[in-house]
């Protein structure tokens, strides 16, 4: 076989991590499929910007279609980013019957199934590994190494900002605001963290991760979204204080033929593996029926993490082209995409509620939990000082979302409950 020729569309942090194993990976790559690879152009913004990479001048354009219909280019690995503009050299590149890789969840979030059917029309390939979850290759176990077993659950941090953002704030006790800045100056966060903070990165991760876990085509919208902005540190007191960790945790959960996905703060039992993933590190707990329990554990982001994902699809292509099956590899989903309803939603609750401090009150909150059918696992009441305030505290047990809902819209109609401070989701049982 001749060698590979790739093309680059975008050398930032990630694309110059790609050239670097590349290079430096070169016996390895050979080993496994039998002839060496080169990148042959790189399209970028800038063609004088230092980078951690050196290419030769020759190598770098600002013109996409240097990369796109260059008959010697086999393979385009795309890391610039965006949606738009991406789709559109993306579905160029495989017309020219070029396979793409791509890092792009933004992307495959919003286009996954129109570029998945192109590429298959145009015999190539399109894989997308490292778009989740960086360096874990937790997408390629999902289709390959658990093809067998029925997926149930998958439930993990895939964000790697909001879970460092969340284990500073929990051992050092510092307010949200000051350690987002800390994420930002250390390079964790972006200037701009809405997509993160908001959990709209984690968010297309998950969809990402039910489509193909429950071969089924959940689109960004199918996710119900809340991110950690409103977190306090008092939240994650009472969280300690009980017994669980708070994470900003996806769910996506399968229950006969109906799924519900979502990506909320949530508190965790600190006993549970994924309580215990500090900082920017990423994992995903999956459930099978066959397989039981597995998780995936490991970087979420960085240079190299995700490059090895990305040169380790790029792998992937070329063996399929030396066995004849390029484009072969995509099948479509399985399964009707059926939502549950918010009466089919159940989940545990953690509530943290500022009432009048006047004898009989927490009875009165007692029978509206009962008599809309929510009852307590944990309840707390504490004295705000100097205030005429008490701050009541509880876990429920588990209870459909439309009842809980139903349950916090009465709350705040009544005249003794000064404020709902928060509510988060609970998942798992603390160890008595």
């Amino acid at each position: 076989m001749k060698g590979i020729s790739v093309g680059l569309l975008g050398m930032g942090t990630v694309g110059c991590g790609v050239v670097k194993i590349v290079e430096n990976h070169q016996d390895k790559l050979i080993h496994q499929i039998g002839c060496p690879v080169s990148v042959k152009k790189a399209l970028v913004k800038d063609l004088h910007k230092e980078r951690s990479v050196s290419l030769q001048p020759d190598l770098l354009t600002l013109h996409s279609e240097e990369v796109l219909d260059d008959p010697e280019i086999d393979v385009v690995i795309e890391v610039m980013g965006g949606v738009e503009d991406t789709r559109h050299y993306i579905l160029r590149a495989l017309q020219n019957k070029k396979h793409v890789v791509t890092a792009n969840k933004d992307l495959m979030a919003v286009y996954g199934s129109e570029l998945l059917a192109a590429a298959a029309e145009n015999k190539c390939d399109l894989f997308y590994e490292a778009s989740v979850a960086g360096g874990i290759p937790i997408l390629r176990s999902l289709v390959d190494g658990l093809a067998s077993d029925r997926i149930t659950k998958m439930m993990g941090i895939v964000n790697g900002t909001t879970n460092f953002i969340l284990t500073k704030m929990d051992n050092e006790g510092s307010p949200y605001l000051e350690v987002l800045k800390e994420a930002q100056q250390l390079g964790f966060a972006e200037a701009d963290p809405t997509a993160d903070v908001d959990g709209l990165d984690a968010a297309r991760k998950m969809a990402i991760l039910s489509t193909l876990g429950f071969s089924m085509n959940i689109e960004l919208d199918d996710v119900h979204v809340k991110g950690i902005s409103a977190i306090s540190s008092e939240d994650l007191q009472y969280s300690k204080k009980l017994g669980y960790t708070m994470k900003l945790i996806g769910i996506a959960h399968r229950e006969k033929e109906k799924v519900e996905v979502s990506v909320q703060p949530t508190l965790l039992p600190k006993e549970h593996p994924l309580a215990n993933v500090q900082n920017e590190f990423n994992a995903v707990y999956v459930y099978g029926e066959a397989v039981g329990e597995t998780m995936f554990y490991g970087p979420g982001a960085g240079s190299l993490p995700t490059a090895t994902a990305i040169v380790s699809d790029l792998v992937g292509v070329m063996k399929n082209k030396r066995l004849g099956v390029n484009g072969k590899s995509w099948v479509t989903p399985q399964f009707q995409k059926k939502l549950k309803e918010k009466e089919e939603v159940q989940a545990k609750h953690f509530l943290r509620i500022h009432v009048k401090d006047e004898v009989g009150v927490l009875s009165q909150i007692t029978n509206i939990f009962s008599n809309k059918g929510v009852s307590f696992e944990k309840i707390l009441q504490l004295p705000l000082k100097e205030t005429a305030l008490s701050e009541v505290v509880v876990v429920t047990h588990h209870a459909s979302l439309q009842l809980y809902e139903n349950l916090l819209d009465e709350l705040e109609k009544l005249d003794y409950v000064e404020e709902i401070k928060s509510s988060y989701r609970v998942e798992g049982e603390v160890a008595v």
